[in-house]
């Protein structure tokens, strides 16, 4: 059996369309408003490909740009006058965030109802509880994903590994509030490769790269890659049964892996993302579908 490829990014512009759709029927701009503190390169590019996919789909997509020097207290300042701006329905803070600013403040003043993130206490609450809420975006984005692949979770063994805020223990909740049987693994977990290879289906979210081998995979499990990792020659020898990979690192001298081993969980997945080109791209679709839902919800 070789896995089939769960195409993130083709299921992403699906998500798109649907969110460009809802935004024509609301008659009004949902909007947008990233908060960037500091000039980190990566952060740059992704605040910067957030709002221009707002505006592609019909948001009002804003970036606020502050300076490394920019105080707890102002950015503070600056995340009530969001909460307090009728035009804006949802606003994410870009992490990391400079030494001095602690992040968690932060979140915890973001208004839960314009959290698009997901990640105020009162949104991790809802979505334990299983009522409706502004899921993280990645861990709605895994969902859509396995649900592309029109396999039933309900009764089916989920594992999930890694315990982030931001992943792990979001994605144990939406597999839980689907009927799933979840375990969790973490850096502590005794057995991980008998346990992983119990999985019908498995979310690797760790950034450990290569870390789950094809020993771990059982026959006809669905395998999700949350990892993204740059590596360079250390793992030649690693990747040398993955020709594609292997080119690539050749050339350039370094290559994008997950957290699996894609070419040899492939051998047993029935279905399994690609690092590049599966979990990324839903990120953001997930991150605008939350922004209309807000803007909605914030209307009713």
């Amino acid at each position: 059996m070789t896995g089939r490829i769960i195409d993130g990014k083709a299921v992403a512009r699906e998500t798109e369309e649907e969110v460009a759709a809802e935004v024509r029927l609301l008659g009004f701009q949902p909007g947008l408003t990233a908060v960037r503190v500091g000039n980190d390169p990566a952060s740059e590019i992704y605040v910067r490909s957030k709002a221009k996919k707002a505006e592609e789909l019909g948001l009002r997509g804003e970036q606020r740009v502050f300076p490394d020097s920019m105080s707890e207290d102002e950015l503070l300042a600056e995340i009530k006058r969001l909460n307090e701006d009728p035009s804006v329905d949802g606003i994410l803070v870009q992490l990391p965030l400079p030494r001095q600013i602690d992040a968690r403040k932060v979140i915890d003043a973001i208004d839960p109802a314009k959290d698009v993130d997901g990640f105020h206490p009162v949104n991790v609450g809802l979505l334990h509880l299983g009522r409706p809420v502004l899921a993280p975006c990645t861990p709605a984005g895994v969902m859509r994903l396995i649900d592309s692949t029109k396999i039933a979770i309900e009764g089916k063994h989920a594992v999930v590994i890694g315990r982030s805020d931001i992943v792990g223990k979001p994605m144990a909740a939406l597999l839980l509030q689907r009927n799933a049987t979840v375990t969790i693994c973490h850096s502590r977990t005794a057995n991980l490769e008998s346990i992983v290879r119990q999985g019908d289906i498995v979310v690797a979210a760790v950034g450990k790269p290569l870390m789950v081998t094809g020993s771990m995979i059982r026959q006809g499990a669905v395998v999700i890659d949350v990892g993204i990792n740059r590596v360079g020659p250390e793992l030649a020898q690693r990747l040398a049964h993955d020709e594609a990979k292997s080119r690539l690192l050749a050339k350039n001298g370094s290559v994008l892996v997950g957290d699996v081993d894609y070419a040899r969980a492939a051998e047993a997945a029935s279905w399994i993302t690609p690092v590049p080109g599966g979990v990324g791209p839903m990120t953001i679709a997930m991150l605008m579908r939350n922004t209309v839902t807000a803007a909605r919800w914030r209307r009713q």
